[in-house]
This record gives structure tokens, sequence and C-alpha cells, in this order.
């Protein structure tokens, strides 16, 4: 279990944007909900689950649904991932010592944090999960008040699970 688990309130961070710009949980907080997504570039269950995560940012980014990566790699390194998976969220670098990663309590890869905007994580899920994805999915329509098409598609064959 991570260290930041449901129910409890979200450490605020500051990061650098894969472009130098910087972003705070706080600011994105005050626009709504805040999906956060720590990631390896090379992790395969992180390479199979961001292009389903933008899928979600597309449905939702007109009612300002906020996707962020929280990656642990260098920001090239996360800006060729971006154009080969087709990541247009922003993308947030946690450096070395990963002190963000480290105040989440991340062990695994991907894990994903769902903060509603008073700063309270609603969802959390590690590795690839169909069921807790849909609940996202669900959840965060719900906090935007939207109506997004389905996440996944019928003639998708997607696995219930892959771990991180």
């Amino acid at each position: 279990m991570p260290a930041v688990s449901p129910g409890k309130t979200a450490p605020a961070f500051d990061l650098s944007t894969m472009t130098g710009d910087r972003s705070s949980l706080a600011q994105g907080l005050a626009k709504g909900p805040v999906l956060l997504a720590f990631f390896k570039v090379a992790c395969p269950t992180c390479q199979f689950t961001f292009p389903f995560l933008e899928r979600l940012h597309t449905q939702l980014q007109n009612q300002n649904a906020q996707i962020w990566g929280i990656v642990q790699d260098k920001a090239q390194d996360a800006a060729q991932f971006a154009a080969k998976f087709g990541v247009t969220f922003p993308i947030l670098i946690d450096d070395s010592p990963y002190r963000v990663s480290r105040e989440y309590g991340i062990a695994h890869v991907p894990s994903l944090f769902l903060i509603k905007a008073n700063g309270q994580v609603e969802i959390f899920s590690d590795g690839f999960s169909k069921a807790d994805i849909l609940n996202i999915h669900k959840s965060m329509a719900q906090l935007l008040s939207a109506t997004p098409p389905a996440l996944f598609l019928p003639s998708e064959k997607i696995p219930d699970f892959k771990p991180g």
C-alpha cells in the first residue's frame, strides 16, 4: 500500500515539466481534480497503460480534466516516451532523489492517484487494472459533471490486470 491512500490528503509538490515550466499540485487542484500517473519510460506496463490515460484525457479535457504524468527519468527520455505513445497531457519530472515519488510511497509503476479538488485521494491504483481505470473514468466524469464515451472499445481485448 502506498504512503498516500484513499481518504488521505495528497502531499503538495512543485515540479518542472518537460519544457522547464513549473507545476504545483495546488495550482492544479484550484482548477479541479487531478489524476497523477507515476511512471518510468522503460516500464512495459506504463507503455501499455498510458495510451488509455491519453484517451481519458482526450475525452475529458474540455471539462478541464487534468492528468499529469510524473516520470522518474530525464525530460528528454520523457519527451520521447510521450511522442512514441501519443501522450499530450503534461509530464512532470521527479529527478533523483525522487522526493515526490517517495512522499507518495511509490513501490510500483504505473501508480495512479485520483485527487479531488479538496486535496483528498479518491482512488489509488498500481500496475494496470481494468476495473480501477474504469472506476477512475467514472469518478472523474462524476467530479466533472461529464458524460464521456466508453473508455475501452468493444473490439479491444483488454486484460483485467497487468502488474507494474
